[in-house]
């Protein structure tokens, strides 16, 4: 079977299994927030699931993206991961807040780290007022709508190079967000995923890094 078909016939299987991931990381959610003496939530916990079920659904649709077409065994192998990996985060996080009795939408893009003793300053726009929604996604790394129409018309080392660009710069708004709830969360197990969080996104960065390499990619 040629690289070409073979990544077309496999992409409904990892459809499911991300739908699957985050339907199983939603029911495993249902039992470990509330642990025993665990503490309610607070303004951080809160913010950083909003926050970053927003900032795992980008990397969820740049990863199914490049595996649909990426002739690249690491590179599928990586998109594979991070989708799954994310989509259950997400699922989790959502399930989170349905347990808190929370909405899934509130407050602006990361104010909830700007809370005294947090170490991170307000946000401010491009012409120094406040920042728009467009700017906070900048600011945590996301990619722009012209950077994903980008990724979705291009092919072959492009594709793969303008991916790992996207998805380190990605990751390393991510970690700062994880970083803070650590800090400044109350739930021990919002800390706990965003401990395992810096963990495997910094790995994942070393790796994409390499592939840049190896690839031979610009920048």
């Amino acid at each position: 079977m040629s690289d070409d078909v073979r990544p077309a016939r496999r992409w409904p299987l990892v459809v499911l299994a991300v739908l699957a991931a985050a339907a199983v990381a939603f029911a495993i959610g249902r039992f470990s927030t509330f642990g025993s003496g665990a503490s309610g939530p607070n303004d951080a916990d809160a913010g950083f699931a909003r926050d970053m079920q927003v900032h795992h659904a980008q990397a969820v649709e740049m990863a199914m993206e490049l595996y649909r077409k990426t002739g690249d065994d690491e590179l599928r192998t990586l998109a594979y991961d991070i989708a799954t990996a994310q989509s259950a985060q997400k699922g989790e996080m959502f399930d989170w807040l349905v347990q808190w009795g929370l909405p899934q939408s509130g407050a602006p893009l990361m104010s909830w780290m700007t809370d005294a003793g947090s170490g991170h300053a307000g946000h401010t726009g491009a012409d120094g007022g406040p920042a728009t929604d467009a700017d906070l996604r900048v600011a945590m790394g996301m990619a722009t709508d012209a950077e994903l129409a980008d990724l979705r018309a291009a092919v072959g080392r492009d594709a793969d190079c303008l991916f790992l660009e996207l998805m380190i710069r990605h990751h390393e708004g991510a970690i700062p967000m994880a970083e803070a709830v650590v800090g400044l969360g109350s739930v021990p197990r919002v800390r706990a995923v965003a401990e395992g969080m810096i963990a495997n996104q910094t790995a994942e960065i070393d790796a994409m890094t390499s592939a840049q390499e190896r690839l031979g990619c610009a920048g």
